[in-house]
């Protein structure tokens, strides 16, 4: 059986605590590796690793890390079918949309590599007599961060990427459903220059989740998972003083208005709703078609889209998608489909039960569709991350737009139309984080930054972009004068610049 470990001071480290976690491959259900778990004290090892590492690091100057960041960019292309396929293995996900897991981390990787201007300060000059006023922005020290098992390539870069670009060290818990990616990630990123002790890797789960949330070397956390548990590490990590941003659950719409392209929404919104088996937080699970016309035909449409997509292993590059992680994942899926129509919602395409011949025991589920779905219903109101789309009908676009405003959850939402006023009010007015008019997964580029809204996000910083850069940094603000000759009576009066 093989074992994954951790990735401490540059190098692999043995687990010591005893406890394992099994991984599974999907496509099968059959576990091919074993993880272990951390205790506090392996943890402890780790922090004091990246704290022997940061001062040196922060002191090197901001370009020579740039360059640890192009080499990386670098060997993350050259290995780019290897993390693909080893993502796959592990997640389920199909190749091609594993390689886009690694292509969007990376491009948090190339926003990193022009930190020498992204950590420059201000200076006013002569802001009183002789006096000039400077800023810089610092590295915080230890930082952290902990990432969900939908995105094992892309989130760990969101975090880390920017976070050691600004000088600081990190300590990285991945899902341990799903750890092998990460692990490789600081093995290339060992290679590609950076220190040891730079980035560490911890696998663990809830024990290893306190210690860093306890820990006094860790001075920021970052977290991508369930609202629940966003809650939960923010609460936790902030009650000890540490900066955190952590992200939740969501529930994103796609709003159809009659005049929409619907050849373009039907296409779109196959993809986004059971893309990557509907494991994303930024996936479209509910479809609002505006007026009865625009709904029968956008169902009808759909059916047969729905009908036509190949579930498959991971590896079968005619498939539209693979199984979900988890047969725990797969039962509760099930279970929201089953509760669905328990609550009257119009179950017309089940994926229950699905199998292919030769992987009876794999994790698949086929797309499933609901229409006539109201808010009420807890299978709305909750978040589902399977293949499951549900159709909720409007009969304006006010009232479509108060089913996102309203909703607890508050990351993405999507206007398909034609009318530039109204997508203009629209993204002006929906009270949601990240707004796609005519696209149908909003997630910003990496010069911009994630910014879900409510219970879809809880901090006051986004990940990557500047406020990645301003997450990981703190501002120390220099005034200064050289005064010449005698200096005067010593004053007791506040300064000011008269």
């Amino acid at each position: 059986m093989r074992e994954l470990h951790h990735f401490v001071n540059g190098q692999s480290v043995s687990g010591t605590s005893g406890r394992f976690a099994d991984v599974y491959d999907p496509n099968t259900g059959e576990v091919q590796a074993r993880v272990s778990l951390a205790t506090p004290s392996e943890l402890d090892s780790a922090v004091q690793a990246a704290v022997n590492a940061q001062p040196a690091w922060a002191a090197t100057n901001p370009q020579k890390r740039a360059r640890v960041m192009f080499e990386f960019k670098r060997l993350l292309e050259a290995n780019m079918d290897e993390l693909a396929h080893m993502l796959s293995a592990e997640h389920g996900k199909v190749i091609a949309d594993s390689v886009g897991d690694v292509q969007r981390g990376l491009e948090v990787i190339e926003f990193a590599c022009g930190i020498p201007h992204l950590l420059k300060g201000e200076y006013t000059e002569g802001a009183g007599p002789g006096i000039d006023v400077y800023s810089m922005r610092q590295p915080l020290g230890v930082t952290a961060g902990i990432t969900p098992f939908n995105f094992p390539a892309m989130i760990p870069m969101w975090m880390f990427g920017v976070s050691i670009a600004c000088g600081n060290t990190f300590i990285l818990k991945p899902s341990e459903k799903d750890p092998s990616v990460p692990m490789r990630l600081a093995e290339l990123f060992l290679e590609a220059g950076a220190p040891d002790g730079v980035l560490n890797i911890v696998n663990g789960d809830k024990e290893v989740v306190d210690a860093i949330l306890d820990h006094a070397d860790v001075k920021a956390v970052s977290f991508v998972g369930s609202s629940d548990i966003a809650q939960y590490v923010y609460s936790r990590g902030t009650a000890n003083g540490k900066r955190v941003q952590a992200m939740g659950g969501a529930k994103n719409h796609g709003i159809i208005l009659p005049d929409a392209d619907m050849d373009q929404v039907v296409k779109d919104i196959v993809g986004a709703a059971y893309g990557s088996a509907g494991e994303r937080c930024m996936a479209l699970p509910v479809a609002v078609p505006v007026g009865k016309k625009t709904a029968d035909e956008f169902v009808e449409r759909m059916i047969a889209e729905a009908r036509a997509l190949k579930v498959g292993v991971s590896t079968d590059k005619d498939a539209h998608y693979g199984p979900v992680v988890s047969a725990a994942h797969k039962e509760k899926v099930e279970n929201y489909i089953q509760m669905g129509v328990d609550e009257g919602a119009d179950l017309l395409l089940d994926g229950r039960g699905h199998t292919l011949q030769g992987h009876e025991n794999g994790y698949f589920i086929g797309p499933s569709l609901f229409d006539n779905v109201k808010p009420g219903m807890k299978t709305y109101k909750e978040e589902i991350f399977g293949p499951v789309l549900q159709v909720v009908r409007a009969e304006t676009l006010e009232q479509a737009a108060e089913l996102p405003s309203k909703h607890q959850y508050g990351n993405g939402v999507a206007l398909f139309t034609r009318n530039g006023q109204a997508a203009r009010e629209f993204a002006s007015k929906v009270n949601v984080g990240m707004v796609g008019i005519n696209v149908p997964i909003p997630v910003p580029v990496a010069y911009h930054s994630f910014s879900g809204w409510k219970r879809s996000a809880f901090g006051d910083h986004n990940q990557y972009g500047m406020d990645g850069v301003r997450f990981c940094t703190k501002v120390k603000t220099v005034t200064q004068r050289w005064p010449e000759g005698d200096i005067g009576d010593q004053s007791f009066i506040i300064p000011t610049m008269r």
